[in-house]
């Protein structure tokens, strides 16, 4: 058994190097050509953002350092339902591909084809459910040949457009499952057998280049194991002749209806980053690099904001987030100029103190690179370090490329910060609303009846969030609340996410989950009248699940019990009496968010506009604002449902749903995790809504809103985003790579002291200085303030050169803010300039 083991092995490793040229790899790194890389690259999305904006956030990418542009494959967008594909849109994945290879980019394509990524039912088709005998993820028959059949033809397209590396594409990696490594262990034998199916179909693909799996230690050779997470210095490939992969390098975490808003200070991330280079690594993809939108109903969990902005480099929008885009860009230069070294250098790691090491990588050839790394969180280090002494801040790393001078530390920001800000676009009387009232369902039309609850997902395969379960209690003239004014109570078990009680026709209350506890109960009074009282609940999905052992059996809806307590008989059970179900809602039917079905019904406008009621449609026109700044709307004055603009939908909202946790300071250093850093407690987990400009006709916009609690749409706006105040936070003698190219071309034999650099956007100007201090302020952007030691002149300089300016750069110098104010003092300029 073992002979035939190690024969298939060598097998499978002589197919790939008869047939790959281009791409391989060895212990060290990828190699492309021939030649070792050190390979930076950015998770960006394609379905999450438009093809307009796809050039854009490439360009972006490649600016800030990227070398490759990773991205799953939604099954589910592109197979909707079976045999039946859709490659156009926003889910043209061959249009994608092939801008990243027109930047002059690489590829890394996670086939999957299950993606988790908080993607609604983790990237699978719900008609995947419903196949006879399947069961997701496993060593199961029908799951295996519907897995193969789509692998198989996203692959074949690939190679009909000679989009891999191999055929002179940009390809140069992809993956085969992802993170099923949990799942694995979960499942046992079944789980084993299914993983090693999985690779042998990825390499008998044929596709010329490596394969990864994550998450996955046992991934069978020649398959490259590779690491997911915030931090993984400590992993190692589960073969010595592989090379050391992060593919999933967490730039933040995701924000989910009714938590706060996660982000992560971009030095720890730079720490981490080095830290994975420093102990081996030669790829590190970022996730996400562009986080983007959920829109319409993609985003999973359930409970997954529409927002996926995921506080990555560039943001939701595709502005840059600074100072997180540009203290990686500097990072990146960094990295690169160690290159040489990292790749055919040997390592040695020396103490320099109890939590202080260096690591170094010389080669052969001379190339010499080394990192000087401080793990305490809490304390500077002075270290030595062959002939010099260096200064360690708390947890970070400094960068040598030539073993002697400083180039970079992951926690001296060099890069400028900026303060974003939604402006309202001005319109003359805001929008002019028309209403229509959705009435809860009743029976007939498409409705059907039968005995007992039905699992939600199972009846309505996902086309509607929106489910109703209806029934009728016929109440005697002589029950004794009816008398003592008494409510009898009515309680509804319900496996998730939110529901809506109607009593006759009336809301009667409002009840919903959370992504930790979908699970919901109703249970107050209800206003029964003698005779046939009609029970109406409305139960909402809020995406699908993602992730978790066969989390395709989870359920959702009323599944009850249903009962109704305090009558003459004590307790009554609805259970199993005869319900009837509408599978989504009238307006949805009639397709009220486009512009031919929003003219089928009677809109009713001005006084008689339906505010504060629950299921209201409203409808308005506006006219596309001038320039170029991404737009969103406001929808912080309603409470939950969908919104649409020109029949696109722009996702969920539910700005009624507050942040609950605790927003406490956050120092970036010492280990971080997604509930170290958070933001918006207490406000909308979300309240800006992405509109992107792409779908905007220039005048006559159709923008249509469900809303399911009852907000108020005059609060409705449309802001831009744009930037309001940039700053820079610079310490005097702070490393930079332009000085150390500057001395190491021989050009300057003297140390240089760095440069405080801000922009505004194009066409901006900076309009006046906000804050100025060169001593020891305190504070970070937007919130400075003086520390104990000041130069009086801080400002002057900004004000003589910076003032009417785009951008300008100003030297951290004494006598540009008259002179040292506190000497022997380690001193930094904090500077916050208004862009108008």
């Amino acid at each position: 058994m073992r002979n035939v083991f190690l024969v298939g092995v060598v097998l499978l490793f002589s197919w790939v190097y008869c047939c790959t040229a281009s791409v391989w790899y060895d212990s060290k790194a990828i190699v492309v050509n021939g030649r070792r890389r050190i390979l930076i690259s950015g998770s960006i999305h394609y379905p999450r953002s438009t093809p307009e904006m796809w050039p854009d956030l490439i360009q972006k990418a490649k600016e800030g350092g990227l070398d490759v542009i990773q991205t799953y494959v939604f099954w589910n967008g592109h197979e909707p339902q079976p045999g039946k594909y859709y490659f156009e849109g926003r889910y043209n994945l061959v249009k994608f591909i092939k801008l990243v290879q027109q930047a002059g980019l690489y590829v890394h394509l996670r086939i999957g084809p299950y993606a988790c990524a908080e993607w609604n039912f983790g990237g699978f088709p719900v008609w995947l459910k419903y196949v006879p005998g399947i069961s997701f993820r496993t060593d199961n028959g029908p799951f295996k040949t519907k897995m193969h059949k789509f692998t198989k033809k996203i692959v074949n397209m690939m190679k009909a457009e000679r989009l891999y590396q191999s055929q002179g594409g940009p390809i140069i990696l992809s993956q085969i499952e992802n993170e099923y490594g949990p799942m694995e262990y979960e499942l046992g034998a079944p789980g084993q057998e299914y993983t090693k199916w999985a690779a042998r179909l990825a390499v008998g693909l044929r596709t010329g280049v490596p394969w990864v799996m994550c998450k996955q230690d046992d991934a069978p050779d020649p398959i490259i194991n590779t690491c997911n997470g915030f931090y993984c210095h400590n992993f190692s490939p589960n073969k010595a002749y592989k090379p050391k992969m992060w593919t999933e390098a967490w730039t933040g975490w995701y924000t989910e209806f009714g938590g706060p808003v996660p982000y992560r200070p971009a030095e720890d991330l730079a720490f981490s980053v080095a830290r994975f280079i420093q102990t081996g690594g030669s790829f590190i993809n970022y996730y996400m690099y562009h986080g983007g939108t959920n829109f319409g109903r993609s985003s999973g969990g359930p409970f997954i904001a529409t927002s996926y902005d995921y506080d990555a480099p560039l943001d939701e929008f595709g502005l840059l987030r600074e100072p997180k885009w540009g203290h990686l860009k500097d990072l990146h230069r960094a990295i690169k100029l160690c290159e040489p070294a990292l790749v055919s250098g040997e390592s040695t790691v020396t103490p320099l103190g109890n939590y202080q090491e260096a690591h170094v990588f010389k080669s052969k050839s001379g190339a010499c690179a080394a990192f000087l790394a401080n793990y305490n969180s809490k304390s500077f280090a002075k270290v030595a370090f062959g002939t010099k002494h260096y200064n360690l801040p708390p947890w970070s790393i400094s960068i040598l490329p030539d073993c002697r001078h400083t180039v970079y530390n992951t926690a001296r920001v060099g890069a400028q910060s900026a303060q974003m800000k939604m402006t309202s676009v001005v319109y003359d009387v805001g929008f002019s609303w028309h209403s229509f009232s959705e009435e809860p369902a009743s029976y007939g039309g498409n409705s059907f009846t039968t005995v007992g609850l039905l699992e939600q997902i199972n009846t309505t395969r996902d086309v509607s969030d929106y489910l109703w379960y209806m029934t009728d209690v016929k109440i005697d003239p002589n029950e004794r609340f009816l008398k003592n004014g008494g409510y009898p109570v009515l309680t509804v078990l319900s496996a998730g996410h939110a529901l809506h009680v109607f009593i006759n026709g009336q809301l009667s209350g409002t009840v919903y989950g959370s992504l930790e506890n979908p699970k919901l109960t109703f249970s107050q009074g209800v206003n029964l009248r003698a005779g046939i009282n009609k029970i109406a609940l409305l139960s909402i999905a809020v995406g699908l699940p993602n992730v978790g052992p066969h989390f395709e059996t989870w359920n959702a809806g009323v599944l009850g019990p249903v009962s109704l307590s305090g009558l003459n008989e004590g307790w009554w059970d609805l259970s199993w009496q005869k319900w009837s179900y509408k599978i989504g809602l009238k307006g949805e039917e009639l397709r009220l968010h486009t512009l031919g079905g929003s003219s089928y019904v009677e809109w009713v406008e001005g006084s008689l506009i339906s505010q504060k009621q629950p299921l209201t449609w409203y409808k308005t026109t506006f006219n596309s604002p001038g320039g170029d700044d991404p737009l969103a709307l406001d929808m912080n004055s309603m409470g939950k449902g969908q919104a649409w603009v020109n029949g696109h939908s722009i996702g969920r909202y539910w700005p009624g749903y507050k942040a609950s946790g605790t927003c406490d300071a956050c120092d970036y250093a010492g280990w971080f995790d997604e509930k170290k850093c958070l933001s918006n407690c207490g406000e909308a987990s979300q309240r800006w809504y992405h509109v992107p400009r792409s779908w905007l006709y220039p005048t006559g916009n159709l923008l249509v809103v469900f809303e399911e609690w009852g907000g108020n749409p005059y609060g409705i706006s449309l802001v831009k985003r744009e930037i309001g105040s940039v700053c820079a936070d610079i310490f005097e003698w702070q490393p930079t790579l332009v000085n150390w190219q500057l001395q190491a071309s021989g050009k300057v034999n003297k140390p240089l002291r760095p440069k405080a650099h801000l922009r505004c956007a194009p066409g901006q100007k900076i309009s006046s200085i906000k804050f100025a201090s060169f001593g020891t302020p305190q504070g970070i952007c937007g919130s400075f303030h003086e520390g104990s030691c000041h130069a009086h002149h801080s400002y002057d300089a900004f004000e003589k050169y910076c003032i009417g300016q785009e951008s300008c750069s100003v030297t951290v110098a004494p006598e540009l803010f008259g002179g040292d104010p506190c000497p022997n003092v380690m001193k930094k300029l904090s500077v916050e300039a208004i862009c108008s």
